[in-house]
């Protein structure tokens, strides 16, 4: 019998199914079913460097993936996200490989990856190209043993209907869960502005989901709400979070403020949320001295 790795358990592991009044046929999942205490690890998201890893800028600092997990282990991080857009254009599979054995021999996991794209772009060559940009990423995310890759709901085309849209959205996270079930990687759709959102919009599709193989659920990302009480929308979302990204300032009714880390950290243990959250910097302040300041006050409330 071959070994359980993290990515054969995952994709063999399937989430609870119930219905739900849908439009369709729907196969509905639960929250997952977590009765185990919270287990959580830390790691950081290659996004937080964004402007010293941006090889189209001739003035950018020469700051590669490589040098990204250099810094990680120096934090005494548990793993890093290396998010797709700052790998360099002609990415091949040794560099993966490199790439992840750099990683290992530093103590590192891969915890995922993240991409752009659009689940609600209408039939044509744009959402071909959709598709295989998707499926080009999870044979990424394979050959790096990372095992979940954020994916974006996308927008309501202009003149659309939100409700068809969605059913739209649906189907395309169904047409693409098998092949990433192949390859040992699940698909974790953020809250994200646009078709997902609030905490209802986000929900009403995951719910929709037929996800047999279990490899489908939420990427939790605690800056992107905009309602009255950002706090109770990440409690809303965390019993269905299989990724958790996690943000310095929330959003209140459109206003900025510094988040409570450890609210945040509490709202997810209540939930038995176990997994990795990801440190996802966007304040102003340069990553470079912001984020171990940040990363020692996570590891300080998760441990």
């Amino acid at each position: 019998m071959p070994p359980l790795t993290r990515r054969r358990f995952l994709a063999g592991v399937a989430l609870a199914a119930a219905p739900l009044a849908w439009p369709r046929a729907a196969r509905a999942i639960e929250p997952i079913g977590r009765t185990r205490p919270s287990h959580l690890k830390l790691s950081l998201a290659a996004y937080s460097y964004r402007q010293h890893l941006d090889f189209k800028n001739p003035k950018s600092p020469k700051l590669d993936m490589f040098g990204f997990v250099d810094l990680a282990a120096d934090m005494g991080l548990d793993a890093v996200e290396p998010t797709s857009y700052w790998f360099p254009p002609d990415v091949d599979a040794d560099y993966l490989h490199r790439l992840k054995l750099h990683a290992f021999k530093l103590g590192l996991d891969i915890s995922g990856t993240a991409i752009r794209n659009d689940f609600c772009l209408p039939p044509g060559p744009k959402r071909d190209a959709d598709r295989e940009h998707i499926r080009t990423w999870i044979d990424r995310a394979a050959e790096l043993d990372a095992p979940v890759i954020r994916v974006f709901g996308g927008s309501v085309p202009k003149g659309e209907d939100e409700d068809q849209v969605a059913e739209r959205v649906i189907q395309g996270i169904e047409a693409v869960l098998p092949y990433a079930a192949e390859k040992g990687v699940a698909l974790a759709l953020e809250n994200h502005g646009g078709i997902t959102e609030t905490p209802r919009q986000l929900l009403r599709l995951v719910r929709g989901v037929k996800a047999p193989q279990g490899n489908f659920g939420v990427n939790l990302d605690t800056g992107n709400f905009r309602g009255d009480d950002p706090y109770a929308e990440v409690a809303e979302l965390a019993p269905y979070a299989i990724n958790v990204q996690v943000k310095t300032e929330i959003s209140r009714r459109g206003k900025k403020e510094e988040a409570d880390l450890s609210r945040i950290i509490g709202i997810l243990r209540e939930a038995k949320y176990s997994g990795y959250v990801v440190l996802e910097y966007e304040a102003k302040e340069d990553p470079m001295t912001a984020v171990p300041k940040i990363i020692k006050t996570l590891r300080s409330l998760i441990g």
